[in-house]
């Protein structure tokens, strides 16, 4: 697979299931690309899954947690203990098609300002799908909602090549996505009390308030395996989702900007919860709470992050608010009826990687 220290380093958290992670060594086993190395992070499994890894692919090196760190920490852990100027985080639940890795180390090549490079996600399940962790890259709202190049809330497009041409996004799924270590060592990691879900985004965020790039390129295909992990409809999930995405904002808007745009999204977020009792869906109701529960209890995490993050945000929120959906995207999905991302995507989703 290379070289002793290799250009990349595939990332592979992992926590359980012998099967799906077979199969997501087993595609990478045919990437065209030469320079790079696999490390398998294992999260605490319990299910003899790394023994059986470790025996049927040699080549791949273990780095095992006592205990389940969860997608930011594993990922955290794996980027600590590699070297290479670029990492790859990979789900275990996603396959790759040989020729994944070119076309993004090219991209990262062709400017030192991108800091990700996502590939094209499609649904491991329905091919022609786009896959709902990231589509052909990620975009957000102004109120924090996130919704992808192929993917708004639950509705994910078919592929007719609509999203195929490379720029930049807001986003880059952590299910598959390309780092720039030296930029990592500028923001700083994951931030691991995410524990799972929209830690990415959070990354992004900090990224692009540095003055970095995230970008997609389509050009590289990766399939997912939706709800590998946690199932959309999860009740742990749905709680995550909302606790980070508050957090989130929290976090990296400046207090000018949550002056109004905090109110307006927890106005939101009380619709949310009326409306999954209206729905006759008290989970969805619950995990509202629940989310909005856990972002008061953590407090503490998100004063030190806003410190954190002031030694290197350079770019006010006014720029960066260029590169969201000016609108509420709940609300153009669930009033208007919107069901395709490419109407209220921002302008810079034109943009071409040059």
């Amino acid at each position: 697979m290379g070289s002793a220290v290799p250009l990349v380093t595939v990332i592979i958290p992992h926590f359980h299931g012998e099967a799906i992670l077979r199969r997501c060594l087993a595609a990478l086993q045919d990437t065209r690309h030469a320079d790079y190395g696999v490390l398998l992070v294992d999260n605490g499994s319990q299910d003899g899954s790394v023994e059986a890894i470790r025996a049927g692919f040699p080549g791949v090196r273990i780095l095992r947690s006592e205990i389940n760190l969860g997608f930011a920490g594993g990922c955290n852990l794996g980027i600590r203990r590699s070297r290479s100027p670029l990492v790859f985080l990979l789900n275990d639940d996603a396959v790759v098609t040989p020729g994944w890795l070119g076309p993004l180390v090219s991209a990262m090549a062709s400017d030192p300002k991108i800091a990700a490079v996502q590939p094209k996600l499609l649904s491991l399940q329905e091919p022609r799908r786009f896959d709902y962790a990231g589509g052909a890259g990620g975009e957000i709202d102004l109120f924090g909602y996130p919704f992808t190049r192929g993917r708004l809330f639950d509705h994910c497009e078919t592929d007719r090549g609509q999203y195929d041409r490379p720029g930049s996004v807001f986003w880059a799924s952590g299910a598959a996505t390309l780092l720039r270590r030296s930029i990592l060592d500028c923001v700083g990691l994951f931030d691991a009390s995410f524990f799972a879900h929209m830690e990415e985004i959070d990354l992004n965020w900090r990224m692009q308030k540095a003055g970095f790039r995230i970008v997609s390129e389509p050009q590289s295909v990766v399939y997912h395996q939706a709800g590998g992990t946690l199932h959309q409809d999860s009740f742990r999930k749905m709680t995550l989702n909302h606790r980070n995405s508050l957090i989130m904002l929290l976090k990296n808007y400046d207090l000018q900007t949550l002056a109004w745009v905090l109110p307006l999204r927890l106005a939101l977020e009380a619709m949310t919860f009326l409306g999954g009792l209206l729905a006759l869906k008290p989970r969805r109701s619950a995990a509202v709470a629940a989310g909005i529960w856990g972002v008061i209890r953590n407090g503490s995490v998100i004063r030190r992050g806003r410190r954190l993050n002031r030694k290197s945000f350079i770019v006010p929120d006014r720029i960066l608010m260029r590169r969201m959906y000016r609108g509420s995207a709940a609300l153009a999905y669930f009033l208007s009826r919107v069901r395709t991302a490419g109407r209220i995507l921002p302008r810079h989703e034109t943009t071409a990687i040059v």
